[in-house]
This record gives structure tokens, C-alpha cells and sequence, in this order.
């Protein structure tokens, strides 16, 4: 038995022969192509969803000035936004929303090529957004919803007297919250003639998708290897790692 050291102790694990290894790989194939396979059917379901046509005239603050949803789709048909946690008197971007969002500059070299932009909104003046944004490093385009009630309206934020009330409306439920914003990322479409149309939002564990790290730690021998009460406490801005 071979002993896998992770966060939550350390364990023993069973250890074979190299033809033994290969039929257990070859059974829980089995198992991933079933899961692919229904996951490509939930795709399908979701692209099926009927859309809400945003009838809103939302304005943002940004690198370009005042900008409309509608300009933020940058010529493109798609546009995905990432509600980040930055509220207006926070000294700095939420630490789990930049894990996520470290991985955007990539992704943002292709999705152009699939008629889709991505776009960061929080709440926190367009300022403050810019300078954390410099201090990351990061080159996606991010904007501030602060004059306007988007983060609100997609149920991404909070009226400070809704989470005094202990019932604001997150993921789809009613639920006590002891903070105004929550992660997110939705989904708008641009028909031909201008209108945009809310397509999709999905919030809490529905953004690990998004997670290009978390994905790659899924296929190791220790996955995620995070505390099962306090998932994510190891993460910082990467600014503040420490060197390996």
C-alpha cells in the first residue's frame, strides 16, 4: 500500500500490477463515456432553455467609456459576463472570483472565433476595477455596473436591507446571505436587429466549469484536495503565493 498524503490526513492506497491497473481503467471509461454522453444531452437541454429578452437600457463604466450591454458584445452575437465579487467599498477584488478569473485572458483568445465575447461586471467604480486589474496582470476587458442595476437584476447582488431581511434570492432560492454580492456567470444573445436576449445564469458550484485549475486537479490522484468544510481556504490572489 502505497500512503497519499493530502490535506485532510493521510491515507493508505491500494497499489497493482500495471494489467490490473489497465482493467480498472478500462471499467471506469465505462463509467466516463455514460457521464459524457448525458452531459452532452444537459448541453443540449440548456441550449434549449427559452430565452427573457432584457428590455432594460443598462449603461456600464469601462476602458471605452459608457458602453450598453448591447455594445459590450463587441460586434459578436454571444456575450458571457462574469459577475465578479467587487463591491464599491471593498479594498480589493474578491480572492476566489480572481482564482476564477485568472484563467479568462486565455479563453478570451478564442471565444471570439465562436462569435462570443467575454466580459467582467462588479459593482466597484471603473477606477478601482483598473487598478486592481493592473495589479493582477489581467487583459480581459472589465466594467462597472455601479451606475445601474444589472448585478441586482441577475440576482448576482444584494440590497443591504434584502440581506438584513435573511431572504435574498441566490441560485434560484430563497436563502439567508451575509454578504451583497455572489459569484456568477450568464449567458446573452444579440439577434440581428439589436435586441438581446438572457439566455442562461448559473451561480455557485455552476461555475466550476469555468475553473480551467480546478479541472486539471480532477484528473489527479489527490483531485482538488481541499478541506470538505472549507473548500477553497487555500486559495490567495496569485499575487501572494508563496514560492513553491
Amino acid at each position: 500500500m502505497a500512503k497519499l498524503t493530502t490535506r485532510t490526513g493521510t491515507k493508505e492506497h491500494k497499489v497493482v500490477s500495471p494489467e490490473k491497473w489497465l482493467a480498472a481503467r478500462k471499467a471506469l471509461l465505462v463509467e466516463e463515456k455514460k457521464l459524457m454522453r448525458l452531459h452532452d444531452q444537459l448541453k443540449q437541454k440548456r441550449r434549449n432553455l427559452p430565452w427573457a429578452k432584457v428590455e432594460k437600457e443598462y449603461v456600464f463604466d469601462g476602458p471605452d467609456g459608457k458602453e450598453t450591454l448591447a455594445e459590450l458584445f463587441a460586434g459578436q452575437r454571444q456575450l458571457i459576463v462574469y459577475h465578479f465579487m467587487f463591491g464599491p467599498d471593498d479594498p480589493e477584488g474578491c480572492a476566489h472570483c480572481s482564482f476564477w478569473a485568472d484563467h479568462f485572458d486565455g479563453a478570451g483568445l478564442h471565444l471570439p472565433q465562436r462569435d462570443t465575447a467575454l466580459v467582467v461586471i462588479s459593482r466597484a467604480p471603473f477606477k478601482k476595477l483598473a487598478r486592481f486589474k493592473r495589479r493582477m496582470g489581467w487583459k480581459f476587458k472589465w466594467v462597472s455596473s455601479a451606475r445601474n442595476n444589472f448585478n441586482y437584476d441577475f440576482h448576482a447582488s444584494f440590497t443591504p436591507e434584502a440581506v438584513r431581511s435573511g431572504s435574498v434570492f441566490y441560485n434560484y432560492t430563497k436563502s439567508t446571505m451575509g454578504m451583497e454580492d455572489r459569484e456568477g456567470a450568464s449567458a446573452f444573445y444579440r439577434d440581428r436587429g439589436g435586441a438581446v436576449f438572457h439566455t442562461y445564469s448559473t451561480f455557485a458550484r455552476g461555475i466550476d466549469w469555468l475553473n480551467g485549475t480546478y479541472n486539471l486537479l480532477d484528473l489527479t490522484a489527490k483531485g482538488r484536495d481541499e478541506h470538505p468544510d472549507h473548500a477553497q481556504d487555500w486559495v490567495r490572489h496569485h499575487d501572494k503565493y508563496r514560492a513553491p
